[in-house]
């Protein structure tokens, strides 16, 4: 049974850095596009960033948050720094994943870090 495991989030000062990991656990054949997205209370989901061969990031957390990956250790990362109080949600990581002995990619979801900035 293949899951995505997330590790890293807590509580931070405001301008202060915090490093999300993810990473599958079971047997992967292949990994493809990684990204992080996050929900604060009372809104919806939304992409903090993803990582395939180039990065990309929502124009909210440009600047301040980066995305990389491991890939001798399958996994990816997400470091945040100048974190503000706006910043504060439940941070998901998602992924394409190939688990070995399946001939076809899905998507999986980690279940979440909470992330909270205070002011």
């Amino acid at each position: 049974q293949v899951q995505l495991v997330e590790s890293g989030g807590g509580l931070v000062q405001a301008g202060g850095s915090l490093r999300l990991s993810c990473a599958p656990s079971g047997s992967i054949f292949a990994i493809g596009r990684m990204g992080w997205y996050r929900q604060a209370p009372g809104k919806q989901r939304e992409l903090v960033g993803t990582i395939t061969s180039t990065t990309d990031y929502a124009d909210s957390v440009k600047g301040r948050f980066t995305i990389s990956r491991d890939n001798a250790k399958n996994t990816a990362y997400l470091q945040m720094n100048n974190l503000k109080p706006e910043d504060t949600a439940v941070y998901y990581c998602n992924a394409q994943l190939t688990p070995y002995g399946s001939s076809s990619s899905s998507i999986y979801w980690g279940q979440g870090t909470q992330v909270t900035v205070s002011s």
